[in-house]
């Protein structure tokens, strides 16, 4: 259950933290849009309800927040993930 609204960007740290539990499904449709060439654009309209037209700087930057920490999570953070659920 998401609780916690979109932020412009992620909070920053090196583990998993309650933000990111909460957008696992937000960070995966990132990776897929990123992974079929979407347009930017677009995706912040979609995902984010950011119009890039009307907020060029804003969009983009938050686009690209939540796409890197989308990465960092498949990369590194889905292991803090699997631990949990086997605790």
């Amino acid at each position: 259950m998401i609780t916690s609204p979109l932020r412009d960007a992620p909070p920053e740290s090196d583990g998993l933290t309650d933000y990111d539990r909460e957008h696992v499904k937000l960070y995966l449709r990132l990776l897929d849009a990123a992974a079929d060439g979407a347009v930017w654009q677009e995706v912040a309209a979609v995902l984010f309800g950011l119009d890039a037209a009307q907020e060029p700087e804003r969009a983009k930057r938050v686009y690209e927040a939540h796409l890197a920490r989308a990465r960092w999570m498949s990369a590194t953070g889905y292991r803090f993930l699997a631990r949990e659920e086997q605790h």
